[in-house]
């Protein structure tokens, strides 16, 4: 044997014999690990059943068939039971492993084997000895927290060091999240190496040190009791060191109410809702929508989510002043005959789950069984804590399957307005972590109705700080929120109930499009919402049917040496999304129902001058149950180095500078639908009717404010003056006017700056020698009216035919009879490349030009035709990354690569 002063080396043993004492799921891991090293378990020693359950230690001990022993007691009045002892004994342990014990365990047992026993212990030893050792670590504000794996002794706690591994405590640590993050797992990983160690003759014994050791009374309910004369983060630290058990209380309105899940409060901004008394505390509380805050003796701030009172009943801070006045809901007819309410007759409505006996993994049980006979009741485990008799949990799933819970949360501040033969209800604050809130300071900003220039509303301006919080709420959302980690069947769910709903408020959505963009209300009806809805739909089916959650594998391939390759898709986490003002909702819903699909939660930044779509559309996503995530706010996306990745419409001067910005804060994806000057050759050949209804589409739809809009046509010179004619007859027919006018081919442009760059667009190609055949100017009526514009004998070198008007101008060049090859080089000498089009009756000269145009989309014989299914994106300066079709949800995952071999 060789000896130094802290380590012992012996001679190597790969296998021992062990004796297993303690108890829990912690136990039964441990265990489970060292059967799988090979260790020979003589005997597993923990505690009496409990209500008829056995402990998980114990279960698992039995189906194994290793001697399980349940002994009530080890010893009586301090002395060791001979009876007990002696069964120990007779196992013929070589070491004892003690993974979580909550029995005294005398010394005569620790003693006995070979190499004697050993311990886990949460805390760093010295510091924190006792039973509650990861409480005070929290309470005390511990920066690093951890575990250790230590010889016993007659002090338990006070024996040498075996093995010790430490980790950092998050300011909003609770006992439950850092025993799950790093206490259990490592803690298992770390116990079991300490018996390899012992095994392989390599353990050391590390006298523990005097200094900076403390010894803390057990956590007790009557010594939780909270201490108002403190700072916030004191206060704070006291709750959530006593969260879950024993509970941190104080005294309010005269009951014993218990606080759970706190966290520091961001104190920049006031908190809004009703004061709450409580005795002691420098300032009432106060109930907000998100919980309630409360304050220290520094006037900073903290808040707790949950609550519960006396008689065990848990609420949700923000419902404090709301617990009492719920009315029972009555069932119907259907609701009976779900199937989460069969069978359960023997159930008394005032049964209590807990009292009952279940326990916590009876509550992941029960809400499982709830999600596996009705997955449209999305049921968390704290559902369960807050419900805890029959008749709460019953009425509490009945109202979330009627959606009345989400609506009860929602504050809304509309402004409303009386048009288009409806009340039209308009959101018009930012959203923010599941709530409407005003903008940091107050800012606030007009929203302009292009067809009189008249204001709308004011709308909440955001500012720097909003950015942030919204950033940060997103982050939360997506790393301790459910949605990231949801089943995608479950998300699809969710993505078809927000399509159903914006299908319920088309109308509604539709007319604000037209007030606030111009769009003619028969378009925004069809197009912008209607393709809007279904593209949430299409990607709500891509949750069903294909794997998009994070671990799934979705290509393996495995090789003679027992190599798997595996492929695994990962949502990126915070998202950015920055839509343009032509299509405010579409683009919206084309960015946004990919993210959120693909699991990642959105900041979503709509233009300035049309927000009130995205409002409306935060409004129905929180009726929809998932929303949490998700918030409107202004600039600072591209450089927030919280954002993992920016998806971006709009100029491509913007997109530049976005695309810079994203590379130097963090590298973070981006995907970019940037400016167009798509080309549209239309040949002899051609259906001359039909050419002329879609080249007039390509040009005029949506007032031209349309990015994949045909920026210059190509009309073989044989045809072109009877193309031209055809075109100027078709203009003169179109009605301008009202967008809420059934009849109106022609609203406004969008908004005066767009209309001032019309008009000088237009101006420009009259001094550069194109010849004006009608339009050019403004309309002479109050709004923002352009005429529709044609420009005809328009040369390659003409800015007109270089750059894109984003408007109602079609710009019309020839080309010689017969040269395909020379209109096909003029029609890609650009540097845009979004999309393209082509008319033609011959099949084979439609091939032809289609597979040489330099652009993401090509339109044979029609335009503006694109499809939720195609994916959409451009070339060159017209950005890359796709929107729309299985491409899209790429966009929005990170790939990993697993080899493993075994």
């Amino acid at each position: 044997l060789l000896f130094s002063s802290s380590f012992a080396f012996c001679h190597v043993e790969t296998v021992m014999k062990i004796a297993v004492i303690g108890q829990s799921l912690f136990g039964q891991e441990v265990y489970k690990e060292l059967r799988k090293e090979g260790h020979n378990i003589v005997g597993v020693f923990t505690i009496p059943d409990k209500d008829g359950k056995a402990d998980p230690l114990a279960t698992e001990a039995e189906k194994d068939g290793v001697a399980v022993f349940k002994f009530p007691r080890w010893r009586v009045k301090g002395q060791a039971i001979p009876e007990v002892v002696d069964q120990y004994k007779a196992t013929g342990a070589e070491l004892n492993v003690l993974p979580f014990c909550s029995q005294f365990i005398p010394m005569e047992v620790i003693d006995h084997p070979q190499h004697g026993s050993i311990i886990y212990h949460p805390s760093l030893l010295p510091r924190h000895r006792g039973a509650s050792a990861i409480n005070w670590t929290l309470i005390h504000g511990d920066k690093k927290g951890g575990f250790t794996v230590f010889w016993a002794d007659d002090g338990l706690d006070t024996g040498p060091i075996l093995l010790q591994r430490e980790c950092d405590v998050e300011p909003d640590d609770t006992v439950n999240t850092i025993y799950k993050r790093f206490l259990f797992p490592e803690g298992v990983k770390g116990t079991v190496e300490a018996v390899r160690l012992i095994a392989e003759g390599k353990a050391p014994r590390i006298t523990q040190p005097q200094e900076g050791a403390t010894y803390e009374c057990i956590q007790k309910k009557d010594n939780s009791k909270i201490d108002w004369n403190q700072p916030a983060e004191a206060i704070h630290n006291w709750i959530r060191g006593n969260d879950k058990v024993p509970g941190a209380w104080a005294k309010v309105d005269g009951q014993k109410v218990t606080f759970y899940g706190s966290t520091l409060v961001n104190n920049g901004t006031a908190a809004k809702g009703e004061p709450l008394e409580i005795p002691g505390a420098s300032r009432p509380g106060i109930v907000t929508k998100a919980g309630l805050v409360l304050f220290g003796n520094d006037g900073k701030t903290l808040m707790v989510k949950n609550l519960q009172f006396e008689d065990g009943k848990m609420i949700a801070a923000a419902q404090y002043f709301r617990s009492g006045s719920s009315a029972a809901v009555e069932l119907t007819e259907e609701e009976k005959t779900f199937s989460i309410l069969t069978n359960v007759s023997q159930i008394e409505d005032s049964t209590d789950f807990f009292k009952s006996g279940a326990a916590s993994m009876d509550v992941v049980r029960l809400v499982e069984e709830v999600k596996l006979r009705a997955s449209h009741c999305q049921l968390q485990n704290e559902d369960v804590y807050m419900n805890t008799t029959f008749q709460d949990f019953i009425q509490m799933c009945v109202r979330k399957l009627r959606g009345e819970d989400d609506e009860e949360e929602l504050v809304v501040d509309y402004v409303s307005k009386n048009i288009n033969n409806m009340t039209i209800k308009m959101p018009h604050q930012l959203f923010i972590n599941g709530e409407f809130v005003d903008a940091e300071g107050g800012k606030t900003y007009q929203t302009i109705n292009p067809t009189d220039g008249t204001a709308i509303c004011d709308v909440s301006l955001a500012q720097i700080q909003d950015v942030d919080k919204a950033v940060a709420a997103a982050k939360e959302a997506f790393e301790e929120g459910e949605w990231g980690k949801m089943n995608p069947r479950d998300r699809g769910r969710l993505i078809y109930k927000l399509a159903d709903l914006m299908e319920e408020h088309q109308e509604e959505l539709a007319t604000i499009e037209a007030i606030d963009s111009g769009a003619v209300y028969t378009l925004a009806l069809k197009t912008h919402v209607g393709m809007s809805i279904q593209t949430f739909r299409y990607f709500a089916g891509c949750a069903t049917h294909r794997n998009l959650i994070g671990a799934v594998l979705c290509k393996i391939q495995s090789d003679i040496i027992q190599t798997c390759h595996a492929v695994c898709l990962f949502p990126l986490s915070v998202c950015a999304i920055v839509i343009p003002w032509n299509y405010p909702l579409m683009m919206l819903a084309w960015k946004t129902a990919a993210c959120l699909t693909a699991g990642n939660t959105v900041v979503l930044k709509p233009a300035q001058v049309t927000p009130l779509t995205a409002l409306k559309f935060a409004e129905l996503a929180a009726k929809g149950g998932d929303s949490k995530g998700c918030a409107l706010v202004g600039q600072r996306l591209s450089d927030h180095p919280d954002v993992r990745k920016l998806g971006f419409t709009g100029s491509t001067e913007i997109g530049k500078h976005i695309m810079k910005s994203c590379a130097v804060s963090n590298v973070k994806k981006v995907s970019l639908e940037l400016g167009g000057k798509s080309p549209l050759i239309i040949f002899s050949d051609c259906d001359m009717d039909k050419a002329v209804r879609m080249g007039m589409s390509s040009v005029f739809f949506n007032k031209g404010e349309n990015c994949i809009a045909a920026g210059r046509l190509f009309v073989e010179d044989t045809i072109h003056d009877q193309f031209v004619k055809k075109v100027v007859e078709e203009v003169k027919k179109m009605k301008i006017g009202d967008p809420l006018d059934r009849s109106t081919d022609h609203g406004p442009q969008n908004h005066k700056a767009h209309l001032d760059k019309l008009v000088e667009y237009c101006q420009t190609g009259v001094k550069e020698g194109a010849t004006l055949i009608c339009g050019g100017k403004q309309v002479q009526r109050p709004g923002f009216f352009f005429e529709p514009t044609l420009f005809t004998d328009v040369q390659d070198h003409m800015y007109i035919a270089k750059e894109e008007s984003f408007g109602p101008v079609m710009i019309i060049s020839k080309f010689k009879s017969g040269d395909v090859d020379d209109v096909l080089r003029r029609a890609n000498d650009t540097e845009y490349g979004l999309a393209s089009g082509v008319f033609t009756r011959d099949i084979s000269k439609a091939l032809y030009v289609s597979e040489r145009l330099n652009a993401g989309t090509v339109f044979v014989n029609t335009y503006n035709k694109t499809d939720v299914a195609s994916p959409f994106g451009g070339f060159k300066q017209s950005g890359f990354g796709k929107d729309l079709g299985q491409e899209a949800l790429n966009e929005y995952l990170k790939t990993k690569a697993v080899t493993i071999e075994y």
